[in-house]
């Protein structure tokens, strides 16, 4: 039986990652079995440029953790080796991890979660293949401004056709 002490910070790392569980709008687990260090070290500075936690975990803890915050759906994939991403947006760890695993066979992903909601390995793939929210966000005001766009150059049409029409006019004046 383990001691108090080891007991105590095995609860408080449960609680810490219950906590960050809560906090990521997006996670992605995987089995990162027979990766070696020079495409985990690629990998983990991608997904830290990108703004995503990644770390190894243990299934236990990550299984408490899980249950604690309403992801208990997870628990069929938690056995072998696993690691978690979590992001902060809903695409980029999925993005990430999904063009990585087509590169290196090593590295699968298991299940995923968006907003509290588990999701399977082919959810995750359909995620990464989404565009990320800026571009999103761009598309549609660029659909909204379109309209606006074509008024001021109907606008600026009929300007430049009346001051045409005015420079005539004073030239005739003139003449």
């Amino acid at each position: 039986m383990p001691s108090e002490k080891i007991l105590q910070q095995k609860q408080e790392y449960v609680e810490q990652l219950a906590e960050k569980l809560r906090n990521a709008v997006t996670g992605v687990v995987v089995s990162y079995k027979g990766i070696n260090v020079a495409d985990d070290t690629k990998l983990r500075r991608e997904l830290r440029e990108a703004g995503v936690d990644y770390f190894v975990v243990k299934n236990t803890m990550l299984h408490l953790a899980a249950e604690k915050v309403g992801l208990s759906d997870l628990d069929p994939v938690l056995n072998g080796t696993t690691a978690i991403a979590l992001g902060s947006d809903h695409v980029s760890a999925a993005k990430i991890l999904s063009k990585f695993a087509e590169t290196n066979k090593n590295l699968q992903i298991k299940a995923g979660f968006v907003e509290g909601k588990v999701i399977d390995e082919k959810a995750v793939d359909q995620l990464a293949k989404m565009p990320s929210k800026e571009v999103l966000v761009a598309q549609a005001l660029g659909g909204l401004n379109a309209p606006i766009t074509s008024f001021i150059y109907v606008l600026n049409a009929n300007l430049r056709g009346l001051v045409v029409a005015l420079n005539a006019i004073a030239e005739k004046k003139g003449a």
